[in-house]
């Protein structure tokens, strides 16, 4: 079992920053591969980033690449996104995610074995 919890959501400006962190628990976090995903009001999950075990890889949606960016420190058992430029539509509940395939860049939400609750990201134009 791992346990994610991801913090740092808030309001902010279009324009402004905000980083995420997800912090894991339970077994080695380096086993993973960690996604980023976020759900828009009234639509479905989608993709936002990906990584890893070792942070060599990294893929972002079309929609946010450029202006994101998705870091890990497996000494801390964290993964980051760090996003700038943020824009009205980036407005979601973001959530974390691990996958048991660490070396696989893997953009489909059901193939994540454990979830975070989730954090509020409001932007406000």
């Amino acid at each position: 079992q791992v346990q994610l919890v991801e913090s740092g959501g808030g309001l902010v400006q279009a324009g402004g920053s905000l980083r995420l962190s997800c912090t894991a628990s339970g077994r080695t976090f380096s086993s993973y591969a960690m996604g980023w995903f976020r759900q828009p009001p009234a639509k479905e999950r989608e993709f936002v980033a990906v990584i890893t075990w070792s942070g060599s890889v990294t893929r972002y949606a079309d929609s946010v690449k450029g202006r994101f960016t998705i870091s890990r420190d497996n000494a801390k058992n964290t993964v980051y996104l760090q996003m700038n430029n943020l824009k009205p539509e980036d407005t979601a509940v973001y959530y974390c995610a691990a996958n048991r395939a660490r070396d696989s860049i893997v953009v489909t939400w059901g193939r994540y074995e454990y979830w975070g609750q989730g954090t509020q990201v409001t932007v406000s134009s």
